[in-house]
């Protein structure tokens, strides 16, 4: 597909699905003696709860470091819709990019842009071999960590039955990586049988369906293990509408509707990636650099951390302050209390991000 069609292509879904947003707010006297930037901040899906905790996480380092955010992307993970995004915010002359890349096909175009002068910092979804750090999980670590919860609670290593497993996009080499340690740590029962890994979407509607379809098939399936953000609601949908089924439910991120079906018990573990970290970070790195003339034009990772919740349990990263199940819940659902609460990470892991960066290599170790 060239560059024109895909920018046709991209139009078209902008105008019926896409939303862009700008974030800003009247900047401090300190603020004021610097250059106001322009920041582009490109997502592989608008609408998806927890993409939107990245946004609002974005918005809140444009308001505390005097950037104008222009937020957009298409209304699903699609590479080439996000890869002309990006390329029209460079052509429009911004300052820096941030963006998740959900596709191998987008890495030479945003290495060009780069090579082109403007910087690039990625999110969320990792791009091997693009010039610039990358803000997310220790993928491959985390799928350990969820395989190992869910392995204790179908009866650890003597488990014997079926665990079906979901994966909203295949190819997604961050998603990729967490069912290569989810399937790892499965691996340590032989009585274990693995259904799939099985194309669940990333839609909420076609996510249900999907995981709906797979629990009918395999009635008496032990667990069911999501790697994508709509997963743990709709498996615990997916159980509250079979009783019969004793399905542990697992999965990933701390949207209301995850945390909610944890609080009913129709689901067990979600996992977080600390999504305040990879709005806010992405935002603060580039800010640093282009002021300060920091290159940051090689691979580099930045990890977000991972947040660990079962409905009795809150565990956060970089020695954050003690959080119960419900003080999370609410936290949830209100900007203003995400903000206070990560506020020593952002004078902390945040400010010293130079000193944290670490070898690409890490985020898959």
């Amino acid at each position: 597909m060239t560059i024109k069609s895909r920018r046709a292509r991209f139009s078209a879904i902008a105008v019926v699905t896409a939303l862009v947003f700008s974030a800003s707010a009247v900047a401090t006297p300190a603020q004021a003696a610097q250059k106001r930037l322009t920041i582009g901040f490109v997502v592989h899906v608008i609408g998806n709860p927890f993409i939107q905790q990245i946004i609002d996480a974005a918005q809140m380092a444009a308001r505390d470091l005097n950037v104008k955010l222009v937020v957009t992307g298409p209304a699903g993970a699609e590479g080439d819709a996000q890869l002309t995004a990006v390329q029209n915010l460079a052509a429009s002359g911004v300052d820096g990019i941030a963006t998740s890349v959900p596709a191998a096909s987008m890495v030479k175009g945003l290495n060009a842009i780069i090579k082109a002068g403007t910087p690039i910092v990625m999110f969320n979804g990792l791009g091997e071999g693009v010039n610039g750090p990358y803000v997310g999980e220790k993928s491959v670590e985390s799928g350990r960590l969820l395989g190992k919860m869910v392995l204790e609670k179908i009866g650890g290593t003597t488990a014997k039955g079926d665990v079906i497993v979901g994966n909203c996009f295949p190819g997604f080499p961050v998603l990729e990586n967490r069912s290569k340690g989810v399937l790892e740590s499965l691996a340590k029962a032989p009585g274990v049988k693995i259904v799939g890994p099985s194309d669940v979407k990333v839609d909420s509607v076609a996510n249900f369906a999907a995981w709906q379809g797979l629990l009918a098939a395999n009635p008496n399936a032990l667990a069911m293990v999501g790697l994508c953000a709509p997963d743990v609601e709709s498996i615990g949908k997916v159980n509250a509408a079979a009783p019969s089924s004793k399905a542990i439910g697992g999965g990933y991120d701390l949207t209301t509707g995850n945390l909610e079906a944890l609080a009913n018990g129709t689901a067990h573990i979600s996992l977080g990636q600390t999504p305040f970290v990879q709005g806010y970070l992405p935002v603060k790195v580039l800010a640093d650099s282009l002021r300060n003339k920091i290159k940051i034009n090689k691979p580099g990772f930045l990890d977000s951390g991972t947040e660990i919740v079962t409905a009795t349990k809150v565990i956060e990263p970089f020695g954050s302050a003690p959080l119960t199940f419900k003080a999370l819940q609410k936290m949830s659902a209100s900007k203003a209390l995400t903000r206070k609460y990560y506020d020593p990470i952002v004078k902390g892991y945040i400010k010293d991000w130079q000193k944290n960066l670490k070898p690409i290599s890490d985020e898959s170790a």
